[in-house]
């Protein structure tokens, strides 16, 4: 598997110096000829999320009309030039070819899509109109549009998490003995900072579930043997978060099966409590009992040996994915995002391991065996 690719851009009505502007990149997004010469064979796209993207161009244009900001003390139309769209276009290492010819395929790109427009709703809420999904370039991908309706000024800029950083550095000045030009490189860390923590979040929410690496190889420029051995990493860690989600659906299973269990002796306890007066009703319930004994321990072993089984395909993945973060220290220990990822790894496995705890506690609270009377249960 290759590594993730996302990326943001904001537009203005005024073109920029490559003539692109609000018009363009909607005029892009519905394929018209004069804004996609770079496609060979145009197709419509496929809204994923949202409204149409006609519908969105009409909502970016209506409210960009009746916009106004506010100088000197009086109220003036927002200027052309100012960004009132906010893109995000996000590509899946797979090509359009190799998911139409794959089921397998198509099923991790739509797992992929979903997981994305979760990501792209909690970063922007209700200023995302509308997800696309184009299929007539070589890439499988989607674009994202937000539009700052809700804002009466429409400043897309807000949107930008690198631009508000740097603002905010600029915004409160200079230190105690640092000049303008130190000022502006601390901004400029802090653009960069904010913009991989965009990054980041998109890797923790979306790449890694999906076996997608945070890099790619030439940024860090690793041999092919130590990009070979990053690419295990995902792997590993994507199936270390799959055997985790599997854990907690056979666990919950099992939980409501010994519910279900508990309740129905719990029911057959009262009525042998009733029925049982003189030695043969006592007989009755030490048998009944015994065999309640062996349902409860049944089910015990069965729910034992699938946390057993998975907890020792966790333990061989984490010695796997520790053998990798290795391979992947030595190869780049001066990469800044090697420290990141390997926390969010064993942050990650941390959790499934104590989600195999909690699920053992539950099965114990489940059945919850009470003392017996007679052989019987007490209700």
């Amino acid at each position: 598997m290759a590594y993730q690719f996302v990326h943001l851009d904001l537009w203005s009505r005024k073109a920029d110096a490559k003539g692109r502007s609000t018009s363009f990149i909607f005029d892009e997004a519905s394929r018209k000829p004069i804004a996609c010469v770079h496609v060979p064979d145009p197709k419509p796209s496929t809204t994923l999320y949202g409204v149409g993207i006609e519908e969105a161009r009409q909502m970016h244009d209506a409210a960009t009309a009746i916009a106004a900001t506010t100088v000197k003390g009086k109220p003036r139309k927002i200027r052309a030039d100012q960004k009132t769209l906010h893109t995000v276009v996000a590509s899946h290492p797979y090509t359009v070819e190799e998911v139409r010819g794959d089921r397998a395929k198509l099923a991790e790109v739509r797992e992929w899509e979903r997981l994305s427009i979760a990501w792209l709703r909690e970063q922007y809420g209700p200023a995302l109109k509308t997800v696309i999904r184009h299929t007539d370039e070589k890439q499988w991908h989607i674009h994202a549009y937000i539009i700052p309706t809700a804002d009466p000024e429409m400043k897309a800029m807000g949107f930008h998490p690198g631009t508000i950083a740097k603002r905010v550095v600029k915004a409160a000045g200079p230190r105690p003995g640092e000049d303008a030009k130190a000022l502006n490189k601390r901004s400029d860390v802090a653009y960069k900072s904010a913009m991989r923590e965009w990054q980041d979040s998109y890797h923790d929410a979306v790449a890694a579930p999906c076996g997608l690496t945070r890099l790619g190889p030439a940024r860090r420029r690793l041999s092919r043997e130590e990009w070979k051995a990053e690419q295990a990493q995902a792997g590993a860690l994507k199936k270390a978060l799959d055997r985790a989600a599997d854990v907690e659906t056979k666990g919950q299973a099992y939980i409501d099966r010994t519910k279900a269990a508990a309740a129905s002796l719990k029911a057959e306890a009262e009525a042998k409590a009733a029925r049982s007066q003189g030695v043969g009703g006592a007989v009755r319930a030490v048998v009944d009992g015994i065999q309640e004994s062996r349902i409860r321990d049944q089910i015990r072993r069965e729910f034992a040996q699938d946390i057993s089984a998975t907890s020792a395909a966790l333990k061989k993945l984490k010695a796997e994915v520790a053998r990798e973060q290795d391979a992947r220290r030595n190869a780049d220990k001066s990469a800044a995002d090697a420290r990141y990822v390997s926390r969010q790894q064993s942050a990650r496995l941390a959790n499934a391991n104590q989600e195999i705890r909690r699920l053992s506690n539950a099965l114990t609270a489940a059945l919850d065996e009470q003392t017996p009377i007679n052989g019987g249960m007490v209700p």
